[in-house]
């Protein structure tokens, strides 16, 4: 029995994440539908694994061997997440130590960490509370306006704690990097997430100025990782083709020059789909051991 809820859990997931979602609407109701088929099938096959280990390896079996292999499984399962975690999270933190040893400046009243790189940086480090850094170059590309759109991009990462979130969004992407559009499905909450805080930072500033230092930016290659911040340059993946990275940077582009969405916020009520991986754990009062 355990192990065909482990087979029917990895089916669903598969399935989930077979279907191509939609990339058109507004950012709010793409984010939705993106994080949607992104979170589920990851959360359904870590649900199953807790279940099938509370019941443990006894029970009703069709198969001797079954309870013991499933239990094996799931137990492996869980091991294994939990090692993925803790090196993206040992990587993370020298990152994270790095970054705060470097000299720090004060721009338009936030502190920023100082880098010497020769790329056109700016980025949010860090975990819940992350660490502004800049590259030096920047601060001579840049004019103060321009800088300061910028700067307000920064700040949208920090209001939203994209650095927090999109570790744990991280974490589950390696843990499904097995599963079909796992990429395609990150790359998609990367451009949403830049818009999202374009589109926060255009209410308190320029847009046309934020563009302006938009394209300037992102025609530089940068130093940063995506896994471990959020950047403002951060509209493609390192080592993709010319014709992606125009379709991202058009995305950020044309979410800025046109007029606000009129959609309403989300409401509470749109994040009830995350109650379906608790499914599986409905299993264990009804084990007989």
């Amino acid at each position: 029995m355990h192990l065909i809820m482990l087979l029917t859990a990895l089916v669903l997931a598969w399935c989930l994440r077979s279907t191509d979602s939609e990339t058109t609407g507004c950012w709010r109701e793409r984010w939705q539908r993106t994080l949607k088929q992104f979170l589920l099938p990851p959360l359904l096959l870590l649900t199953t694994a807790i279940a099938i280990i509370w019941m443990g390896p006894h029970g009703q079996m069709v198969w001797l061997w079954e309870g013991w292999f499933s239990y094996g499984l799931a137990l492996g399962f869980w091991v294994w997440t939990i090692v993925i975690g803790l090196k993206l999270a040992w990587e993370s933190w020298c990152l994270y130590q790095w970054v705060r040893g470097q000299p720090t400046t004060v721009l338009n009243g936030l502190t920023a960490r100082l880098l010497d790189l020769p790329t056109l940086d700016i980025a949010q480090i860090g975990f819940w509370q992350p660490e502004l850094v800049i590259s030096r170059p920047l601060l001579t590309v840049l004019d103060e306006p321009h800088l300061e759109a910028v700067l307000l991009h920064e700040q949208a990462h920090h209001y939203y704690r994209d650095t927090f979130w999109f570790f744990w969004l991280g974490w589950l992407r390696r843990l499904a990097s097995g599963l079909p559009q796992t990429g395609r499905l990150w790359q998609e909450l990367l451009i949403l997430r830049e818009i999202r805080a374009d589109r926060w930072a255009a209410q308190r500033t320029d847009n046309l100025l934020l563009a302006e230092a938009l394209l300037v930016v992102v025609s530089h290659p940068s130093a940063l990782t995506e896994d471990y911040c959020a950047a403002f340059s951060r509209v493609v993946p390192p080592l993709t083709g010319a014709a992606p990275r125009k379709d991202r940077l058009n995305q950020r582009i044309e979410a800025l020059l046109t007029e606000p969405e009129l959609s309403s916020d989300v409401g509470c009520w749109s994040w009830i789909w995350l109650g379906l991986p608790l499914l599986p754990l409905l299993a264990i009062p009804f084990h007989q051991g």
